[in-house]
């Protein structure tokens, strides 16, 4: 098979972002706010620490924490959802100044933040559920992400440019999140209108990747052959998994299905990208700004001001992009967010 080749070049007006950047872009973010609320002590509910885009989104709440001044205590819920309710009910107890609800569905754990609103702390989160931005669902004064839509067609877009209208897509998401259910029937939509195939709708539990996708491979290659050209993710992390079978069926990187990611980035996904390790591209929100958008927003929020409403936009990175980049393994856009949100706290 002909090995692929794809330009970081797949512009949406001006929703995506270029990868990499090389230049310092504008700041499209807020430029106005309240001023840092002095001593406070927030608490980071993470869905799953082992998935890369909740890490990354959790180190950049750190690095903000400590700019604003605030002390950060950091749960994991480690996968299950028993574990997030726990880690919610912990939160509770450490009498949080407000808590940040990392990487999962809202509506999983209706019952716990019931129990958050009615202690009066305010809330915000990263990837809660399908509305972006104010006033989200569950008592959330703002759920911070890309615009998930758009980070799907993206990504089905560059399988259709990559390998044309004959392509066959294998599609993997988890519908114990609404917003993957959203992301994955918008790949579908995406691949089928412009005439390629969609093989097969996966739904598998992404805490449960390190033990399915290794026997999913193998009966997916069985199945379907060589018909089999791409592969279609919500997240990374199904991705992590992947490659041995695929090396144990003698396919190698560029010969077997080309692997591409509707989100988030992770470390483990550019150095695949960089390393010809069975994955092709992915389409990565910047997670380190978004921790510092979360950080503001909670701002905003203990202080009863309104919401920024921004919406961070996304990049198609390739090995093309990451060629140029240097050893870097995040997508951290050259945007003076850092200095334009410590303007904005007086600091």
């Amino acid at each position: 098979m002909r090995k692929r080749t794809f330009v970081s070049a797949l512009m949406a007006s001006t929703i995506l972002a270029a990868f990499p950047v090389t230049a310092e872009m504008a700041w499209d973010g807020p430029t106005s706010g309240p001023a840092a609320a002095a001593g406070k002590s927030i608490v980071v509910v993470a869905g799953d620490l082992k998935n890369g885009g909740i890490l990354g989104v959790t180190n950049g709440v750190e690095e903000a924490a400590e700019k604003i001044g605030w002390g950060v205590r950091v749960l994991d819920g480690a996968g299950s959802i028993q574990g997030r309710t726990a880690a919610i009910g912990q939160a509770l107890a450490l009498q949080a100044d407000g808590i940040i609800i990392n990487g999962f569905d809202a509506v999983e754990q209706q019952a716990a933040l019931e129990g958050v609103v009615n202690a009066g702390i305010p809330m915000v989160a990263w990837h809660s559920g399908p509305k972006i931005g104010c006033d989200a669902p569950g008592g959330i004064f703002a759920n911070v992400s890309t615009d998930a839509m758009t980070v799907s067609e993206v990504a089905a877009d560059w399988a259709i440019q990559d390998g044309g209208t004959d392509i066959g897509v294998v599609i993997f998401t988890d519908s114990t999140y609404q917003i993957a259910i959203d992301k994955a029937d918008r790949l579908k939509e995406t691949v089928e209108a412009a005439g390629g195939t969609v093989l097969e709708y996966v739904d598998t539990p992404i805490a449960d990747t390190s033990s399915r996708m290794g026997p999913l491979t193998t009966s997916l290659l069985q199945k379907y052959g060589e018909s089999w050209t791409h592969s279609l993710a919500i997240n990374d992390l199904y991705f992590d998994f992947m490659g041995p079978s695929l090396a144990a069926a003698g396919l190698a990187p560029d010969a077997g299905p080309q692997a591409g990611s509707a989100g988030d980035g992770s470390e483990a996904a550019f150095q695949r990208i960089r390393s010809g390790g069975y994955q092709a591209i992915t389409v990565a929100e910047p997670l380190n700004l978004q921790g510092w958008q979360l950080v503001d927003e909670l701002n905003r929020a203990i202080q009863g001001e309104a919401c920024s409403g921004y919406v961070t936009s996304p990049a198609l990175v390739t090995p093309d992009g990451l060629a140029k980049l240097g050893d870097s393994n995040a997508f951290d856009p050259d945007i003076p967010y850092r200095d334009a949100y410590a303007t904005i706290w007086g600091k």
